[in-house]
């Protein structure tokens, strides 16, 4: 029988009291629960979560449960979990369950509720939840040849209303920490994720094997996330388009280090109204990153944009990246490889027989105001939109770079440019981007933003 604490018509339902059982730990194990019993935990918080009525509350004591992929509920109303402790995903990769996808069986995500209304996922300190992503990511780079993409993610909410996330740490997730499709009215604050292999204060060739690993990959309409943490090796803070077009999703007073402050990949949906502010990217590897997949056909409307008040310090890869998504792909029977662009190559421009072919989704009304890079390591950016159907209304509002590389890869151009119309450059910016109409009040970079060199 559960463990139930009656408040007024509400229930508190206890998980360790209704029968879960937390890890023991020794000298050398933080926890020494069995597969047997990770299954067993996750059964009965699917138990558990189907009994679940308006005002109940399901309890996560601060104790560790070792618990196994195929948390699930769906049609949640007025409901909370709330994770006091933590909850660690088994790395017994052989058990873990899996679905099949129609080409191949991949494994379940660790935690998926949908169809919910008013559900709050809280803490009343800070929660964590922790994927064990070292099992999955395995030897660094070995392990992504082996298994790809083949990694669950952590948490996924679908078709959710009125949704609230906060108080939680996601902690080493095998792939994805958080996704959704077609959220309303949702807000994320006070998370954070550490995706990392080792304890570098930088994204170094074996920290950033642990690939895949997105931050919060957000959609729907009217998303307010605030006062989180990410530093993670893929997409930091993202907003997609699965489940339908997004709109109306503020990100802000946040800090972020991974693969950029992205929008994408973009299919065939329009995103529109988004707006990230008030941002530090400490040692990140991409700055501000919008990007398409690649199709002849025509991919994606991105309308009504605004980056604002954003600080990059010593960015390892592309301060500033508008274009084709850069990524490889394993064709069939053959290996990976980094430079078979997807459909822009990760080996590009450097290998000179690699490509960066513009693709046509369109971008209409984009504003980076107030931007300060620091130091890159490599040019300022890519702006490649497809000539035929070119991006436009694009402003740069005092975009400032100090001390970018004279030697980079576009020489004193500093920018790659590209499929552009009606772009200008405004305030101080510098430098400005070859294809840009300029009307800035240029300074050099020795005297941009004294004090911060």
């Amino acid at each position: 029988m559960a463990a139930i604490i009656i408040a007024g018509s509400a229930e508190i339902i206890d998980f360790k009291n209704s029968g879960a059982v937390p890890c023991k730990r020794t000298l050398l194990k933080v926890c020494t629960s069995t597969t047997d019993m990770a299954i067993k935990n996750t059964m009965l918080m699917n138990v558990l979560l189907s009994r679940m009525d308006p005002g109940d509350k399901l309890l996560v004591p601060n104790a560790t449960f070792l618990m196994m992929g195929g948390v699930y509920a769906k049609e949640l109303a007025d409901v909370t979990l709330q994770i006091d402790g933590t909850l660690l995903f088994s790395d017994d990769i052989t058990a873990w369950p899996t679905q099949n996808n129609g080409t191949s069986k991949m494994p379940i995500i660790a935690m998926t509720f949908e169809h919910t209304t008013d559900f709050t996922v809280t803490s009343n300190g800070t929660g964590v939840l922790n994927g064990n992503g070292a099992a999955w990511w395995g030897i660094p780079g070995i392990g992504y040849l082996e298994r790809g993409k083949n990694r669950p993610p952590m948490m996924s909410i679908n078709f959710g209303t009125n949704f609230l996330l906060e108080h939680i740490d996601f902690l080493q997730a095998p792939r994805f920490n958080f996704v959704s499709q077609a959220l309303l009215n949702a807000t994320i604050r006070y998370c954070n994720v550490d995706s990392r292999r080792t304890s570098a204060d930088s994204h170094g060739v074996i920290d950033i094997t642990a690939f895949n690993t997105d931050g919060f990959d957000v959609s729907g309409n009217g998303i307010h996330i605030h006062d989180c943490t990410v530093w993670n090796q893929d997409d930091t803070f993202c907003i997609k388009a699965s489940g339908g077009d997004t709109s109306n999703v503020l990100i802000e007073n946040v800090r972020a280090s991974g693969v950029g402050l992205s929008i994408g990949s973009i299919g065939g949906n329009a995103v529109s109204n988004i707006t990230f502010r008030n941002v530090v990217m400490h040692h990140t590897y991409k700055g501000i990153y919008i990007k398409w997949r690649s199709s002849a056909a025509f991919r994606g409307l991105i309308t009504n944009v605004t980056y604002e008040n954003i600080y990059i310090d010593e960015p390892e890869s592309w301060p500033i990246w508008i274009g084709p998504q850069q990524a490889g792909i394993k064709e069939a029977g053959k290996d990976y490889n980094p430079c078979n662009g997807d459909p822009c190559s990760l080996c590009w421009p450097t290998l000179k027989s690699s490509s960066c072919p513009g693709v046509p989704g369109l971008i209409d009304g984009l504003t980076l105001r107030n931007i300060t890079v620091k130091k890159p390591r490599l040019s300022p950016g890519v702006i490649i939109g497809n000539i035929s159907v070119p991006m436009k209304n694009i402003v740069f509002d005092s975009v400032r770079f100090i001390d970018p590389p004279v030697n980079g890869a576009f020489g004193t151009d500093y920018f790659y440019c590209e499929g552009v119309e009606n772009a200008v450059a405004i305030g101080d910016t510098w430098p400005v981007p070859p294809c840009f109409t300029d009307q800035s009040t240029t300074r050099s970079p020795k005297s941009a933003l004294p004090g911060l060199r």
